[in-house]
């Protein structure tokens, strides 16, 4: 007969369990979640505002990463988290050689050891025009390391992340030749070049070039994400590929930075100048095909579970349709085809949620629909596409009536139908989704003559319950570009007008039981400005 546990062991037992799987009362990530529940429930809540604490306007991009709003080419960095701006750092004006084409920010992974004491605080990543690769401190702007990247055979100019926070991916812009050149029928076969860097420590992987003699001649983009190398046509054609399959099949020698090395016949400081980064991947065969689709402007996206694919059928016609399919047979799913058939100058727009459920948010001017995958009833070899639940515009005061009568009495007949996404009517432009607090946010537009106005609303992400709708005070005009930013206790907007002017807007959680406050007030009030650091600031 077995003896019986001591007293307390199966709590004991229970405790080990639950820690294994991550759940433990004195774990910072338990005290963490439990924080942003509370804060959520705090943002919820009818008495809390969002006040418009200070603006200011800048003649060139505004950006923002992470409580850290950025100006002058990156030359300058404000605190968005302090109620008066407070300025981080601020760099002399750059010459044009200096310029900064790209950024990333980069966090502090959990749970690694090191090498340097700055690793374990946020840094920038910026690529120049003329080729370096620089990390920056984000909180002082000092250059932390160096890497020169290449000569004047490619210009390097985007940033994008492969595995977030893990690896990320420097791409050139595609090499075209000269007209002289193309005249006298010299061909350029390499079309673009891609370098990969592991992050933190900042260690070089390997670069290849993207050669039509291997992919063909009609690639017009490429990209790394996921462990993939996709590779784009003029005629909507999208191949996937397996990168780390092709950085081992075709990996020539590995290279560390800093270190000497002799290649073709050059000797050199791997990342130094004048010689760069080696080209050490040579793709001299196709590689192996994963999976190919024809999609209107190369538009595909694969999420879901079990894996599914989006793409619109390649004819100017089925432009708003969307098709989603199996990854494994490619076979249709039932309900699979989406069309809101909307009228507007703006097409629809449809992405796998951001939150990891696998489900499907389809954006259109006046509805938002979010939907999910599941197995068809009888038949576990399908899956159906069925709505979660929707969000519906405000168009209580529509003024697409047909027929109108005067103050006279007569009738008049509109010969014409308002776009679905006439600046007249309530129309969503922008969907976001908050992972730390778990809400789906939105911002809807309603602008009659000059005047546009804006609300950011919350919505519960499990439901769609509408949770918070907070007015943005300045006015919306449709042309322009916009952005704005959700994080946590702060809401940013960001505007681009016409002749590169910019402005961002920044707002701040606060509490305020007064029923009448001029945080939700369009009201006009008295600007107060102040100056710091050369710039100035409206509050």
């Amino acid at each position: 007969r077995a003896a019986s546990r001591a007293p307390g062991a199966h709590s004991v037992c229970r405790l080990l369990t639950r820690r294994a799987h991550g759940f433990y009362a004195r774990d910072a990530g338990v005290a963490h979640r439990k924080n942003l529940g509370l804060l959520r429930k705090i943002i919820c809540q009818g008495s809390t505002k969002f006040k418009n604490v200070w603006t200011t306007h800048s003649a060139s991009p505004i950006a923002y990463e992470r409580g850290r709003i950025y100006l002058d080419n990156y030359q300058c960095c404000i605190s968005s988290i302090a109620q008066e701006p407070r300025i981080l750092y601020q760099k002399p004006k750059c010459s044009k050689s200096e310029k900064i084409e790209d950024a990333l920010l980069l966090e502090c992974p959990l749970g690694e050891m090191l090498p340097s004491p700055s690793d374990y605080k946020s840094s920038l990543i910026v690529l120049t025009v003329q080729n370096w690769l620089l990390r920056l401190s984000a909180d002082s702007g000092e250059i932390l390391e160096k890497i020169y990247l290449a000569g004047s055979c490619c210009k390097f100019r985007y940033l994008s992340w492969d595995t977030p926070q893990e690896v990320m991916v420097v791409k050139s812009a595609q090499n075209k030749l000269p007209a002289a050149a193309r005249q006298v029928s010299i061909q350029q076969s390499v079309l673009f070049y891609l370098a990969v860097f592991q992050v933190l420590p900042l260690s070089f992987i390997g670069m290849l070039e993207i050669n039509k003699k291997i992919f063909g001649n009609s690639v017009t983009d490429v990209a790394v994400s996921n462990g993939i190398l996709i590779v784009m046509y003029s005629m909507g054609l999208v191949r996937l590929y397996n990168f780390q399959a092709i950085s081992e099949q075709f990996m020539e020698q590995p290279f560390d930075l800093g270190c000497e090395f002799n290649w073709n016949g050059q000797v050199g400081v791997v990342g130094k100048y004048p010689f760069g980064l080696p080209c050490n991947i040579k793709i001299t065969d196709t590689p192996p095909l994963l999976f190919e689709a024809s999609s209107l402007e190369n538009a595909f996206q694969i999420g879901g579970y079990p894996w599914h694919y989006i793409i619109t059928p390649n004819k100017k016609k089925h432009k708003g349709v969307f098709h989603i399919c199996s990854l494994k047979d490619n076979a249709l799913a039932k309900n699979g085809i989406q069309d809101m058939q909307c009228c507007s100058l703006e097409p629809d727009w449809i992405y796998f949620h951001p939150d990891m459920s696998g489900r499907i948010i389809h954006v259109g001017p006046n509805l938002i629909k979010v939907l999910k995958l599941k197995e068809v009833k009888n038949n576990t070899d399908q899956m159906e596409i069925a709505e979660d639940f929707t969000i519906v515009a405000n168009r209580e005061n529509s003024v697409n009536n047909a027929v109108t009568v005067t103050a006279s009495g007569r009738v008049v007949k509109k010969r014409f139908n308002l776009l679905d996404d006439d600046p007249e009517q309530e129309t969503f432009k922008i969907v976001d989704y908050e992972d730390e607090l778990d809400l789906l946010s939105t911002v809807a537009v309603t602008q009659i003559g000059a005047d546009g106005r804006a609300h950011l609303d919350f919505h519960c992400n499990e439901h769609g319950i509408l949770l918070k709708s907070i007015p943005l005070l300045e006015s919306w005009d449709v042309t322009y570009s916009h952005e704005v930013y959700f994080d946590k206790d702060l809401v940013l907007h960001i505007e681009q007008k016409p002749n590169r002017r910019f402005s961002c807007y920044v707002y701040q959680m606060v509490c305020d039981t007064a029923k009448d406050d001029e945080c939700s007030s369009h009201e006009k009030t008295e600007s107060v400005f102040c100056k710091k650091g050369g710039r100035i600031f409206e509050y």
